[in-house]
């Protein structure tokens, strides 16, 4: 695939809005990139494997997960479409993945080498800091899910989202749009572990629930 397709669509990105057309295509003219396409459920990089490059979502969705010995997957983050990873990886001494990322969905990724980062940074002083920024959001996002698993019970996680969750929806009835286990794995635990405290949770009347959805019955919650 020629990068020519998408030079629109990264322009629109605040990491490359001070660059032109022009220098993007001139830039990208030497090769120092890849676009690849991923099924979905494909393994873009492997937990071991090398950051060479800095990678940025063009269509799809894409998920990093840590996966235990006995397979059980605890979701990170999901990244779509504009979305970069793997860049604060690749300037760090130990550029290994720690994790795994998989396509959530057929998914096309722009694979931008090392050199061609440098190339831009010193071409554009507010790509290097729109650069800065991803790298300590992506350092925040690590965090603030650490925290979440290290401070709270399981009901604390299901009665934050729920909350959440029928405030977006503006109903008691909360609407999942995933599964169970895809749920799960975002609250990085078991899925015996959620339906156990959601049957737990409906004997002690505070909700009820079925494959789709979960409906608050108390105010508590909410």
């Amino acid at each position: 695939m020629k990068i020519e397709k998408y030079i629109p669509q990264l322009l629109r990105l605040d990491l490359f809005r001070d660059i032109k057309k022009e220098q993007m295509l001139d830039l990208f003219k030497y090769q120092k990139y890849s676009i690849k396409s991923y099924s979905k459920g494909q393994v873009i990089n492997l937990n071991g494997d090398q950051c060479s490059t800095m990678d940025i979502i063009l269509e799809g969705k894409a998920s990093v997960q840590k996966i235990d010995s006995e397979g059980n997957a605890f979701k990170i983050a999901i990244f779509s479409s504009g979305n970069i990873f793997g860049v604060n990886l690749m300037f760090s001494s130990r550029n290994t993945y720690p994790m795994t990322v998989l396509a959530e969905t057929d998914t096309t990724v722009l694979h931008i080498k090392k050199e061609l980062v440098l190339e831009l940074s010193k071409l554009d002083t507010h790509f290097i800091n729109e650069l800065l920024t991803v790298i300590s959001d992506k350092t925040l996002v690590l965090t603030d899910k650490l925290d979440t698993i290290s401070m709270k019970t399981v009901r604390e996680m299901i009665t934050d989202y729920l909350a959440h969750q029928a405030k977006l929806q503006k109903s008691r009835r909360v609407v999942l749009g995933m599964s169970k286990k895809e749920l799960a794995e975002n609250f990085g635990i078991q899925r015996t572990s959620l339906s156990r405290e959601l049957n737990k949770m409906r004997k002690d009347n505070l909700i009820e629930f079925d494959s789709a959805s979960i409906t608050i019955l108390d105010d508590f919650l909410i």
